[in-house]
């Protein structure tokens, strides 16, 4: 089965850190995709841009209206994700522990994907922001 590891954390929090540490939780997140990809576990993985760089697109009545920045108040912000393949909810939970960013925010295993085809990143942004948008109700 197929599984979403959203990544969230506190950008300001984050941008707080050490930029030596900041390096380290990023290498420590290639390593995992290496890990994951030895044992076919590992389908996509991707950072994301600052949250101030987000756009939220809604369309009324055929018009598109298009606002910059974050699309929610919040405190947490999704970072990053990691499309995986475990064969059940605990192997999921327990690749989603081994996430760096799990140590400063959290990651939220959501095994939703009823079938993902292959997708380049830029598709498979596009698709997470639209199923976020949808999911808040935008």
């Amino acid at each position: 089965m197929k599984y979403m590891l959203l990544v969230h954390h506190d950008e300001a929090a984050f941008d707080k850190i050490a930029k030596e540490k900041q390096q380290q939780m990023l290498a420590e997140s290639v390593r995992l995709t290496h890990q994951l990809h030895a044992i076919k576990q590992y389908l996509s993985a991707s950072p994301l841009q600052p949250a101030a760089t987000a756009a939220i697109v809604r369309v009324r009545d055929g018009k598109s209206v298009v606002t910059d920045g974050p699309f929610i108040e919040t405190r947490e912000q999704i970072a990053g994700y990691f499309l995986i393949h475990a064969k059940d909810r605990d192997e999921a939970i327990g690749i989603a522990a081994r996430v760096p960013g799990a140590r400063i925010g959290t990651v939220d295993r959501d095994h939703r994907l009823a079938g993902v085809m292959s997708h380049t990143r830029r598709e498979l942004r596009e698709s997470l922001r639209h199923a976020l948008l949808l999911e808040k109700g935008a």
